[in-house]
Formats: structure tokens, sequence, C-alpha cells
């Protein structure tokens, strides 16, 4: 028979737990999870009835943390960052050239960098081996906080994060947001003031989207209203590919505009004022200090460092792109 503390603390009560805390919804909860919703109603009792409290109560049809709830949670990631310290310990004391680097890249990043450099340090490294993730933003802190992936490529600074403690970043490039449309009357302009660019409507990412939430913000800073947005894709090729077939507006980041040669009576411009961020590897704090890890980011700095970050995406697209950016 478990025990108390075998029925709280296992992982997969925790994981049915904290999926709950992030959703709050039994339904969503319990298809991100592959189970049944009765299941995971199940599964919450049990808890509940271990712990001798309700962890959570409904307001009309939204489901809140109740205040054991509130402690269990934080219980709960107490007992993860322990977990994760004591892998990280362990993982210090292996071999720089062997092991595993897990990494998870935002879907909206152009990838062909990463991938050739990976290609390169498998040369180098054969018996590290690298799994490659593409994943939603969401989905990239989720596996961070579980220690799930080691290395995330993404864009910085990202204010949906409140709590920066456990974690470090390391900046690869600062990127440029670029304005790309069919306007003729607007082929000359360099820059483009952000009223001018409703001349059309647009297609975005869609909402909770990172590149999406920092073009809504730098439009309501400027006091001008939202581009109408007609379509939403999730990857920088389905947006590309929407504008091309349909001469509606878009705007992606230079590095992929880079690799992706705009179209015939394609023009682009830069945001005026200038919409950018910084492209970054995050990682657990000391996540670094974990010798193969240590060798994978110090063997991609001298890779970029033989060559910039631009200059060999133009040169992976043989300079097809005559359109100075």
């Amino acid at each position: 028979m478990k025990s108390k503390q075998e029925t709280i603390f296992s992982s997969k009560t925790l994981t049915y737990f904290l999926q709950l805390a992030d959703t709050m919804n039994y339904t969503q909860a319990a298809q991100i999870l592959g189970i049944t919703q009765p299941a995971l109603t199940q599964q919450i009792k049990k808890l509940e009835h271990t712990v001798g409290a309700p962890l959570f109560y409904s307001v009309g049809k939204k489901l809140r943390l109740s205040d054991a709830g509130y402690t269990m949670l934080k219980a709960t990631h107490n007992i993860n960052e322990v977990l994760n310290q004591a892998t990280d310990e362990i993982q210090q004391s292996t071999s720089p050239t062997k092991g595993e680097i897990n990494i998870g890249m935002s879907a909206s990043i152009e990838s062909r960098v990463f991938e050739d450099f990976i290609t390169k340090y498998y040369e180098k490294q054969p018996d590290v081996m690298i799994t490659f993730y593409t994943l939603t933003r969401k989905e990239i802190w989720e596996r961070l906080e579980n220690n799930r992936i080691d290395l995330a490529i993404m864009y910085l600074p990202d204010d949906s994060i409140k709590n920066w403690k456990p974690y470090e970043s390391r900046k690869i490039l600062n990127e440029d947001l670029l304005f790309i449309h069919h306007d003729e009357k607007l082929a000359k302009q360099k820059k483009i003031k952000l009223r001018d660019t409703l001349n059309a409507n647009w297609v975005t990412y869609p909402d909770g989207y990172y590149l999406d939430g920092v073009l809504r913000e730098s439009y309501k800073n400027q006091l001008v209203d939202v581009p109408k947005s007609v379509a939403r894709f999730t990857t920088p090729d389905q947006i590309r590919r929407f504008a091309e077939t349909t001469g509606v507006n878009k705007a992606l980041p230079a590095s992929y505009v880079i690799s992706h040669p705009v179209s015939d009576n394609t023009w682009m411009a830069r945001f005026d004022p200038a919409i950018n961020f910084d492209l970054s590897f995050v990682f657990r704090k000391d996540k670094d200090e974990i010798p193969r890890i240590s060798s994978f980011l110090a063997a991609f700095d001298d890779y970029l460092n033989e060559e910039s970050y631009t200059e060999r995406l133009r040169k992976m697209i043989g300079n097809q792109n005559k359109q100075k950016i």
C-alpha cells in the first residue's frame, strides 16, 4: 500500500496537478495530458483526499486555486527545483564529449544557422546526442522549468515571464522586425512610420505569440491602431506564403527575410521607431557549468566569431536576396 508521501509526490500526480493549475480548465488539461477528463478529475480528487483539503474551487464556470492549492503549488515548484538542482550537480561531473543535449527553439525563429552549427558540432563531438525541438513559447518555458530541455533559443525580453531568478541568458544577436508590403508607392522608403503601415490588411502570428505581442505593444506605445489581421499562422513560412498569395502586409524578423528572398512586387522597410529584440540562449542557472553544455556554448561562440550569424545566413542562400536589409 502506498504511503501518503508516495501518493502526493508521485511524478504522475504532480504532473496532473501542475497542468490543471496552469490551465485552470479540466478539459484543456486532460487534452494536453492525453487522458480523459474523468480520469483527471479522479486523480485530483484522490490528491485532495490525501492532503485533506480541496485544492481548487469554482466561481461560476471559472476554476480557482484554494489556499491549500497555492501551498501545494509552491511545494511542487520547490520539489522540482530541488530535483533539477540535483540533476545538474550530477551532470556537472560528466564528460564534455559524451551525453545528451536537448534544445528547444521558438517556432518563429529561422533555424538554418543552428542546423548548420549542430552538423559541424557532430563532426567534432560524435558522442554528444543533440535533440532539437521546435516549440511554442509556452512549451519552451514548461520544458525549461521541468528540466526537459537544457537550452532554449528564443527572443527576449519576454515580459510574460515574471520570475527570472532561476534563469540566465546569452545574447546571440539583436534582431530587427521588418515591415513587408506590396505597395509600390512605399517602395523607396527604407524606414516607415507605424501609421503608414495600415494601408492594407495584415497576416500575423496568433494572439499570445511573442512577435504578435511585440507588434501590438509597439503600435499601442505610438498611439497607433493595431493592424487589422485577416489571418493568423504559427510559423513564418506560413505567414510568408499567405502574404505572397494574397498581397497583404506582414512583419517578419530580418534573419528570416535574409534567408527567404522576397518575391517580385514585394518591398520591405524598417519600422520607425525600430522594433527589435534579442535572439538569445536561455537556460537554468548553472546549466552552463555542465561540461557538455559549456563545451557546446563555447563552440557556438567560436562558430560565430569565425563568421557572423548574418554573414552565414547570406552565404546559405547564395546571396539570392539582392534587396539590402
